[in-house]
């Protein structure tokens, strides 16, 4: 078994090598650079919360219920983290992340983009479901081009979190009732 999973590990690191971007490219590295970075915890969290803040009731109850998942959903992904331990490839860019997160599997702004992309289809309006679903894709390959994850780490991450998705947006009644403070009535 150690022997299969060596050999996936090995296929997944050549894989993800061969997407790697180099930082002389003068168009992709800079998009890379901002869609890698725009899936930040703390700049999705910013965003609901402006919207919590300035949006209708019905925007307000919405960001409160993603900011909610958002939270509960990072707390899954570092338990899993913490349970893989899979080193982050190696890397000069990105250092932020490999001081403060040395662990890439799976990849965190992977599940939180893609939670956030089925809650939002779930939730809607349809424009607002359909940008974020161009958008968390966009973020999961940033983060494999720019060198921060493996490839299987962003797919995993995905999986998380759309799977994440689905499960709050059916736990949204318990979830305002747990939380009844962020929600309007």
């Amino acid at each position: 078994m150690t022997n299969f999973i060596d050999t996936l590990f090995a296929v997944d690191a050549r894989w993800s090598e061969r997407l790697r971007l180099k930082r002389d490219n003068q168009w992709i590295w800079p998009a890379s650079v901002f869609f890698a970075h725009s899936g930040d915890s703390w700049f999705c969290l910013l965003a609901l919360s402006l919207i919590w803040l300035f949006g209708n009731p019905q925007w307000h109850n919405n960001a409160a219920l993603m900011g909610v998942s958002t939270v509960a959903m990072a707390l899954i992904v570092l338990t899993i983290k913490f349970i893989v331990r899979r080193r982050r490839p190696e890397g000069d860019w990105g250092a932020i992340y490999r001081k403060s997160d040395p662990h890439s599997f799976p990849s965190g702004h992977a599940a939180r983009t893609a939670l956030l992309a089925v809650m939002a289809m779930g939730l809607g309006p349809a424009w607002f479901g359909l940008a974020l679903l161009i958008w968390a894709p966009a973020v999961s390959a940033a983060r494999v081009i720019t060198g921060l994850h493996y490839l299987s780490d962003v797919i995993v991450g995905i999986l998380v979190g759309a799977l994440g998705g689905v499960l709050f947006l059916a736990l949204a009644p318990l979830l305002m009732s747990a939380f009844p403070f962020a929600f309007l009535p």
